[in-house]
């Protein structure tokens, strides 16, 4: 997954369109109905019914975003978390509980009321040591425990503690993609564990449930390797598929636009990181005007690689279909 993520032309184009999968998968594990089209319209082409959820993946965007930049100049740590923490609530559902702070009072997982849990968390006065010793373990050079089954272990201790009031799941699949960025087993945030775990729900519940009943990680770690397995695979996919589509256009389509060629080469570079455009956002991204920028969308609808999604006479908005599909599926 590592030499494609290095091959492929512009990748960070395409890595952004993986972030973006990765915050769609992440949130609807948490209830959210955005899709990635939605995902990746403006918030003034989306429903005000729609608008909560469509905010909370933009957000979880902005937090992948931010942990990459941030690792810089921090490493995996309390600090970057709490960090996390607080863009991930930003003007969302969870955003009066305490967010970039860890919670003051006791939560559960599953049932009405703690007596009826499936599991409770330790104790808030704990959070402060357990977040400090989970730390120290991220930090461990002395523990011998390969990053994979280090991660792994992690992600355990993260979700076990449970530190915030809300937000758990989305900053604890989060920390899997960091820290092995920050280890530079990933050269590009590219492997995000989100979709197998929402495939494979009761057995990511039932396997964590292993390790806090049993004390026994082997069935855990079994379960987050073929994880990273399976998921890798799907990137390397992905990434293999990009390429062919990639030439596919290039070679059979737009060389067939003639003097326009060179535009049309600029136009799909665009959408590959605004599969999702409408005519205002095409003018301006070309910087043209929008008659020109119009006719070349209709060049792009002609030729198969757009296609219209409003039903609209005005105010369009267009799909690169062919290229979203590949991380919709």
């Amino acid at each position: 997954m590592n030499a494609f993520s290095q091959l492929v032309p512009d990748v960070d184009l395409f890595i952004k369109m993986h972030i973006r999968k990765e915050a769609t998968t992440s949130s609807k594990i948490e209830g959210t109905k955005t899709n990635m089209e939605e995902a990746l319209q403006s918030a003034e082409d989306i429903a005000p019914e729609k608008l909560d959820d469509w905010q909370e993946v933009q957000n979880y965007v902005e937090a992948v975003n931010t942990a990459i930049d941030e690792l810089k100049r921090l490493p995996v740590s309390n600090r970057l978390i709490l960090m996390l923490h607080k863009i991930l609530m930003r003007g969302v559902r969870g955003e009066k509980k305490t967010p970039g702070e860890y919670r003051h009072s006791q939560n559960w997982i599953g049932g009405a009321s703690i007596s009826d849990a499936l599991f409770v968390p330790p104790h808030h006065e704990h959070i402060a040591d357990l977040m400090h010793d989970m730390e120290l373990f991220v930090h461990n050079e002395y523990a011998h425990v390969p990053d994979l089954l280090k991660i792994g272990i992690i992600h355990y201790q993260f979700e076990t503690i449970h530190p915030f009031l809300d937000g758990n799941g989305r900053i604890g699949r989060l920390l899997i993609a960091i820290y092995l960025v920050s280890k530079q087993k990933l050269f590009k945030p590219a492997l995000y564990l989100s979709d197998f775990f929402e495939k494979n729900k009761s057995h990511y519940y039932n396997n964590l449930t292993v390790v806090r009943e049993k004390n026994d990680l082997n069935q855990w770690l079994k379960f987050f390797l073929e994880g990273v397995r399976q998921t890798a695979q799907s990137s390397i996919d992905t990434f293999r598929k990009i390429l062919q589509l990639k030439n596919e256009i290039e070679t059979e389509k737009i060389i067939s636009l003639g003097k326009k060629t060179q535009t049309a080469q600029q136009f799909l570079k665009i959408l590959y990181s605004t599969p999702v455009i409408n005519l205002n956002q095409a003018a301006k991204l070309l910087s043209v005007e929008k008659s020109s920028a119009n006719r070349m969308i209709d060049d792009f609808e002609r030729l198969n690689i757009l296609h219209e999604i409003s039903g609209f006479k005005r105010n369009r908005i267009f799909v690169f279909k062919d290229y979203l599909d590949l991380f919709s599926k």
